[in-house]
């Protein structure tokens, strides 16, 4: 696609929107990209690229590096996402009780929300070791082999599961991974049952994952909390004692969130009779 397509049948104040969010996106797929890569990536002269990166560097929403010369995105755009959110405030309400999950456990923390047919990460807090799960604010995860999809999807009636699950395609990424819709719905009911999801292995090598639920005031999930451990510091009897304390952290930002009659607490009991 050369830069006169981009214009061809659109309106110029159209055509300059497409480019704008096209070099964006790009810019989110790969961190200190440069002007000739951006270039082939989008099909783009250069030139026209270096314009519009220009003006996104003065507007304040695209950073150069000084010794590499490469672009990025700025944390102005998370700050614009952050806005995005249905509840503006989740994340803040959730700093304090993921610092002290991680304090507790020593490991990476999620908070992840449902984006189209998949789950984007919109808040971590790293594990104190220098071995733990890579991830980052931003990015995007498969609802079917991650424990904060399950949650995501175990909760929600059943029509408005099969529309999210229509865009799934329940790709293979390790040897555990769930790939088959009939499996996956049965791994929904024991999470429901159970009340809280797991990874076992499932999108990455030797990564176990439990997570949580968030509900808001019509008890409706909106957001999975997790906690993310290598396989071999993971240890199987302490279990009780981590969904313990996630389903305590859920507790509380559900709370600010309007929910009244936490709906895990029935589940909690029954698990530690």
């Amino acid at each position: 696609m050369d830069d006169d397509s981009y214009d061809a049948k659109q309106p110029e104040s159209v055509a300059a929107a497409l480019k704008v969010f096209a070099i964006l996106q790009a810019l989110s797929e790969r961190n200190e990209t440069g002007i000739s890569d951006l270039s082939v990536r989008l099909a783009m002269p250069k030139a026209t690229v270096y314009r519009f990166l220009q003006t996104m560097k003065t507007l304040g929403y695209v950073r150069q590096d000084v010794d590499s010369e490469g672009y990025g995105l700025t944390m102005k755009m998370f700050e614009l996402g952050a806005k995005a959110l249905q509840y503006p405030d989740l994340i803040e309400m959730a700093k304090t009780p993921m610092l002290r999950l991680s304090e507790a456990t020593g490991e990476t923390v999620h908070l992840g929300m449902l984006i189209d047919s998949e789950i984007i990460y919109v808040h971590k807090v790293d594990s104190r070791h220098m071995l733990g799960m890579y991830s980052r604010v931003g990015r995007r995860a498969p609802l079917h082999c991650t424990a904060i999809g399950k949650v995501l999807m175990a909760w929600e009636p059943p029509a408005r599961r099969d529309a999210i699950l229509r865009g799934c395609d329940f790709k293979r990424f390790r040897e555990k991974t769930i790939t088959a819709r009939a499996a996956y719905d049965d791994e929904l009911v024991r999470t429901l049952e159970q009340g809280f999801g797991q990874d076992r292995e499932e999108f990455d090598d030797h990564i176990r994952c439990v997570a949580i639920p968030i509900f808001d005031r019509m008890n409706q999930v909106v957001a999975g909390l997790s906690v993310s451990f290598p396989t071999f510091r993971y240890d199987q009897a302490r279990e009780p004692e981590l969904v313990a304390m996630l389903v305590q952290a859920s507790r509380q930002i559900s709370g600010q969130l309007g929910c009244t009659d936490f709906p895990l607490d029935t589940r909690v009991a029954a698990l530690a009779r």
